[in-house]
């Protein structure tokens, strides 16, 4: 289960919804991920087109609607596209994007601390997509986010876990208090399950699956990568030694002369 402010989800698996090949393609690997929740960038969709055109169409209505601010590079776009996205879609929910560099797609964190704190005092359950800074996420915590999203590496990079170090000292500092959902960066599944293996609480992707050869399969080895590395989280890992140990028992051995 994957708890957001007063949202409760069972899959700790989000999605987005750019890239696919078509509006079907982009259902079919939305329910085979198992996911319950997806991201739409409301400045990037049509909110009046009709029948097969209309995205919305295609995104099942047990899935719940996480707009974002994709594409908003200060404080003042991002408020704005909030307030439009809860106008237009009735939810409180707002994934968080202020972008600070249009090659890197690096956030811009001041202007993201200054948008988020206005946001959470206006009532938004906010989830802030950051870098993996553990300085800034406790200052996103502290404003009231209710998660905090670090990314794993540049978006759409697909260069999987590039900073395992940080991401476990977020996790160990804050997990508990807020979720710790990764965004950005994922490739494929095992970088999924090392997110969870980490202590992450759940993972945001959209291009890993989008861009896939395969996407309804991907996002299927998505869902179970998930899962994988969540049940090994919580089994603990045993520690990492210099030398061998015996997998058998060594007592009662029977020498042979």
């Amino acid at each position: 289960m994957l708890k957001i402010g007063k949202y409760t989800l069972d899959s700790r698996l989000i999605l987005g919804t750019g890239k696919y090949p078509n509006y079907q393609m982009m259902h079919d690997a939305l329910v085979a991920s198992g996911t319950k929740m997806v991201t739409v960038a409301l400045r990037r969709i049509d909110l009046h087109a009709q029948g097969n055109q209309n995205i919305f169409n295609f995104i099942p209505k047990e899935m719940k609607l996480l707009p974002n601010t994709a594409g908003c590079y200060n404080a003042e776009d991002a408020l704005l596209t909030s307030h439009l996205a809860r106008e237009a879609l009735q939810t409180d929910l707002i994934k968080l994007e202020v972008i600070g560099n249009e090659k890197t797609l690096f956030p811009d964190t001041e202007q993201l601390l200054a948008a988020a704190k206005i946001l959470v005092d206006e009532g938004f359950t906010v989830l802030p997509y950051t870098n993996d800074d553990p300085i800034v996420c406790e200052k996103l915590i502290k404003v009231g986010c209710s998660a905090v999203m670090p990314l794993a590496a540049p978006i759409g990079s697909g260069l999987g876990i590039t900073n395992p170090i940080n991401l476990k000292i977020i996790v160990e500092q804050f997990s508990g208090s807020v979720p710790i959902i990764i965004d950005a960066g994922v490739g494929t599944a095992s970088d999924a399950a090392i997110a969870l293996e980490l202590g992450c609480d759940g993972l945001l992707m959209n291009t890993a699956i989008a861009s896939a050869s395969d996407p309804v399969k991907m996002a299927t080895a998505m869902k179970y990568a998930v899962e994988a590395g969540r049940l090994a989280f919580e089994a603990g890992r045993i520690a990492k030694k210099l030398y061998a140990t015996a997998s058998s028992p060594v007592d009662g051995v029977v020498h042979i002369k």
